[in-house]
């Protein structure tokens, strides 16, 4: 296939699961797939278990390090549920269908059910081999086997035990297992959207469009399933792995928590209510669920989250699921220590704050050397790290930072700030720490040199500390790179494309990518153009095991001609003769591949598009070479609204590709929340859509493009609808067809807005076309730099919060607005949101300083004191999580006494603070 066909292939629409199978990294059920099985060794040895050996060296001796589904092998081992012959897997065998009922049985933990009593169930004809009887039989009454369908009479005609376990029968076998029998049967008539659909058996089609809906499998390249190809033990092994994560079992040997300490060989594991000590050894395997392959126990850092899979205290596979250390780091002025009390003291500007340490703590100096706590002197910086994750935030660490270091280290980069200059480090110990470069600063990665914006935060370093400044600092392993060259060829797991000096390069998918193009709102694999002559020049975005996580077009040779006017289409040739913008008449071809658009009602095919290409017809079109890639019929205009002219009634709509649109007054104009307009109604420079007549020369609609932040009046979830109010009133969106997406783009549920919530909607016309949530962040003010543009505020739940408001801040306070942001005080109360123009707009909350009086529980409000006998405002309702306190120590509201002296905040007349004076 030609690099221009392979383009055309990838350009015509795929269904949903195809696109799926083009960017999916690793093919399951495929040769670097997923499945697994077993063999029942010789003898009465079937409860035998070859324990995974060295890490790196493989459960299995026939298993290599490095090989694509060690991992899931050796977790499977851990877990008993596949077994060896003579220390093999004999990963490439083929699997068997009694096998592999065996295997599912493991994994269901049903295997120690199976009675061999019940052997004679099985009648005759339905051919097992007598160890597989019983989990045969059981199987069956359990339902992962089909009764009709395994003992059809048609089905027996071969050995129904030691056939082949297919494809497709493996994905029937797992569903069943995961108890979704009954979703296999809903859509068991839906197509798979494979190109072999029709060699599907009877019957199973819903189970593999199951398999499919939930990631458990996707196919083979070229678009095909492959129903009736054999499973391998190594493919049925990562196949079960994966599906662990849809299976209620339980496996007794199977802990999940965190690392509290990694010490002489063992591993602490903190699961809840208690520790658990595992002895680590050279045949424990170290495994994240994030990668496939191996890592080491140097990765595994304390206080981060693990998954532990052992026997009688020996862990055999360790599995990092969250990398990141479940602690906090709280940096302040050192005021004093009482040893006997186990209690230390800092001191800012609200008071002295208490924190309790018990003997387990550790008290180091900048270098990490451990001091005596009592040698910390008054005013020293130091940085208090508790853990987060028992509920009693125990101090694990203080560390003096205000010292002299000299060193040389490794640890991951965290973060950088290029207007401060600073690098945040977390050491090997976990402990972070942060440093100014020197000017003369030295930052490398594979010997080639890096601007400090070129440091990515997550990358494995080696850095060199000299009285406090960085003087070096070495990416060891990159989280993240790019490369560029023309795409000449994607497929299913790789990407080929051929780099500036000319040499082909060929980097393997990541199991997500992301595809980026310029004016492509959510452009697919499909829009890439691959070909060794016009393919895109894209960026490939590679992660620290060098898979592509995007693709990013810089440049194309697709040439996209607008409103080009219809010379002559000649039928029989197929050739379309146009006249561009420049009045230069150019030539096209069309073809079976050419895509049809047309805004005005039917798409037209190659066949019928003859009567649409009139003499004059205005057309969009895409074309490679002489190629005509897409051809649409102009039914609007996008751009901007550059003039009114109301003598002679018509408006100038400069549309996005630069031209000048003259076009008399619409009858019917749009603006969101708005009604009875005109075009005079519009602001000059608004983006527009001009909806055309089929004749082209008029408009039927002007529709303005909007984005506001609104108030929420109300949230009907189950009616898929919200109210929004605007300053004409409450207007309702049913949003079913309508995007929701969070801050960060991620999509969320109607469920997930309430009633006084903001959200940003944006919307052509008076149609809503996407719905945001504003996140809000509401507390202490505890930093204002107003040269920088940066604020900081401590939350409710004590997280610190940055923001920078790029020089457009919005000071709201009762009294007024303020756009400087040094008009804001440290220690002020606040909510921030960022506007829908991007505009930081802080809020400062409301407080009162009252005496208490006492507390309705009834009501959830207290009573406080009267300023005079006019007072009629004295009864303030309380948020169900408001924070009361003394410093920095947690008060509850029954702790309060008559005539304490309190500072009470509110948001929206609700009380959400109140400081113990």
């Amino acid at each position: 296939m030609s690099g221009l066909n392979k383009y055309n292939y990838y350009y015509r629409g795929y269904t949903k699961k195809a696109i799926s199978i083009l960017l999916t990294g690793a093919i399951a059920f495929g040769a670097a797939g997923t499945v697994l099985a077993d063999r029942a060794p010789a003898g009465n040895t079937a409860g035998a278990v070859s324990a995974p050996s060295a890490a790196g060296t493989g459960a299995f001796s026939d298993v290599t390090s490095g090989f694509w589904a060690e991992k899931h092998i050796y977790k499977l081992a851990a877990q008993e549920i596949i077994i060896g012959n003579n220390g093999k897997f004999r990963p490439g065998d083929p699997v068997t269908q009694q096998e592999a009922v065996l295997m599912a049985l493991r994994f269901m933990k049903l295997d120690d059910q199976a009675s061999s009593g019940t052997a004679t169930a099985l009648p005759a004809g339905f051919d097992v081999s007598n160890y597989y009887k019983p989990y045969v039989v059981l199987a069956f009454q359990r339902n992962v086997l089909d009764k009709t369908t395994e003992m059809a009479v048609d089905n027996l005609k071969t050995s129904w035990g030691t056939r082949k376990a297919t494809r497709e029968w493996i994905a029937e076998l797992l569903i069943r297992a995961l108890g979704k029998t009954s979703d296999a049967q809903a859509v068991a008539s839906e197509p798979s959207g494979f190109a072999d659909d029709t060699k599907i058996s009877e019957g199973k089609r819903g189970y593999i469009n199951v398999a499919i809906d939930l990631g458990l499998t996707n196919g083979l390249s070229g678009n095909i399933f492959n129903p009736k190809g054999e499973v391998t033990r190594a493919q049925l092994a990562t196949f079960l792995s994966r599906a662990e994560v849809h299976s209620a079992a339980v496996y007794n040997n199977t802990s999940s928590g965190i690392v509290t300490e990694v010490k002489e060989g063992k591993m602490t594991l903190y699961s809840g209510a208690s520790n658990s000590v595992y002895s680590l050894n050279s045949g424990t395997a170290y495994f994240s669920s994030a990668a496939e392959t191996a890592i080491s126990l140097n990765n595994i850092q304390p206080y981060t989250k693990v998954t532990v899979i052992g026997k009688n205290g020996a862990a055999a596979y360790v599995e990092l699921t969250d990398p990141k250390p479940q602690v906090e780091t709280i940096q302040g002025t050192f005021a004093r220590l009482s040893v006997s009390s186990n209690k230390l003291w800092l001191k800012n500007a609200d008071g002295y704050p208490e924190y309790a340490f018990d003997n387990a703590t550790s008290f180091v100096d900048a270098g990490g050397s451990a001091i005596a706590a009592s040698s910390i002197s008054e005013d020293s910086i130091v940085a208090i790290t508790r853990e987060t994750f028992t509920g009693q935030n125990k101090i694990l660490k203080v560390q003096v930072t205000s010292g002299v270091v000299n060193k040389t280290t490794s640890g991951t980069l965290k973060s950088i700030d290029l207007t401060a200059k600073t690098i945040t480090f977390t050491n090997a110990t976990g402990t972070e720490e942060t440093f100014k470069w020197a000017d003369s600063a030295l930052f490398s990665y594979q010997k080639a040199i890096l601007l400090p914006s070129e440091l990515k935060a997550g990358s494995a370093v080696n850095y060199k500390i000299v009285n406090n400044l960085i003087v070096s600092v070495e990416v060891t392993q990159a989280v993240e790179r790019t490369v560029q060259g023309m795409l000449t060829d994607l497929n299913g797991s790789s990407v080929v494309y051929k780099k500036a000096d000319g040499t082909r390069g060929v980097q393997l998918l990541a199991s997500s990518t992301a595809i980026v193009i310029p004016g492509y709102a959510k452009p697919a694999s499909s829009d890439l153009i691959a070909d060794a002559t016009y393919g895109d020049t894209v960026e490939l975005t590679l992660n620290g095991s060098d898979q592509v996580t995007k693709i990013a077009v810089v440049s194309r040779k697709l040439e996209q001609l607008f409103g080009t006017s219809v010379v002559s289409y000649n039928f029989k040739t197929k050739l379309l003769t146009v006249m561009d913008s420049d009045n230069q008449a150019r030539v096209y071809q069309l073809d079976e591949n050419t895509k049809f658009i047309n805004g005005f009602g039917n798409v037209p095919t190659l066949n019928n598009i003859a009567s649409m290409l009139t003499e004059n017809q205005k057309l969009n079109i895409s074309v490679l070479g002489q190629r005509t890639l897409s051809l649409e019929i102009v039914s609007k205009y996008e751009g901007t609204l550059a003039s009114v002219n109301t003598a002679t009634r018509t408006l100038v709509l400069k549309t996005t590709d630069g031209r000048s649109m003259i076009l008399p007054y619409p009858p019917i104009v749009e603006i969101f929340g708005r009604t009875g307009l005109s075009i005079t109604d519009v602001t000059v420079g608004s983006a527009v859509t001009g909806f055309l007549t089929p004749s082209q020369d008029s408009l039927t609609s002007l529709k303005v493009k909007t984005s506001q932040q609104l108030e929420l009046a109300y949230v009907d979830a189950a009616n898929n609808k919200l109210g929004v109010k605007t300053s004409g009133g409450n207007i309702d969106i049913y949003t079913l067809a309508i995007p929701l997406t969070d801050e960060a783009g991620q999509t969320i549920k109607l469920s997930d807005l309430k009633a006084g919530n903001y959200v940003n909607v944006s919307a052509l016309g008076s149609s809503p076309t996407s719905i945001q949530s504003v996140k809000l962040t509401a507390g202490q003010v505890t930093a204002i730099d107003a040269a920088a543009g940066t604020l900081s505020v401590k939350d409710y739940s004590g997280a610190v919060q940055a923001f920078g408001t790029g020089g457009s801040v919005k000071i709201v306070r009762d009294n007024g607005t303020s756009a400087a942001l040094g008009s804001l005080s440290v220690s002020e109360r606040a909510e921030v949101r960022k506007d829908a123009d991007g505009t930081t707009i802080v809020r400062v909350l409301p407080v009162q300083n009252r005496y208490f009086s006492s507390y309705d529980a009834a009501a959830g409000r207290i009573v406080v004191k009267r300023d005079n006998v006019n007072d009629e405002n004295y009864r303030f309702i309380l948020s169900p999580n408001v924070y009361i306190h003394q410093g920095d120590t947690t008060l509850s509201v029954q702790s309060l006494k008559e005539n304490d002296k309190i500072a009470v905040y509110f948001n929206n007349n609700v009380v959400v603070e109140i400081v113990k004076q």
